[in-house]
């Protein structure tokens, strides 16, 4: 029997589950990704300050 956390094949027979899958896995990767990035910027605030700044000043020169 295959482990529940294992990556699944995609079949032929059945896409939407494995499709389903991927979607949850990829999701979950990023709610891990955001908390980590969170965890960061709690223990490195003067590095998360920076790159708020950074951001902002992107933010402001880029034209739509």
């Amino acid at each position: 029997m295959p482990d529940p956390e294992s990556p699944e094949r995609p079949t032929e027979d059945a896409p939407d589950q494995s499709d389903a899958a991927r979607r949850r896995r990829r999701a979950q990767f990023l709610r891990e990704l955001a908390e980590a990035r969170e965890l960061r910027d709690r223990v490195q605030p003067r590095r998360a300050k920076a790159a708020r700044l950074r951001h902002a000043l992107r933010m402001r020169t880029f034209r739509w």
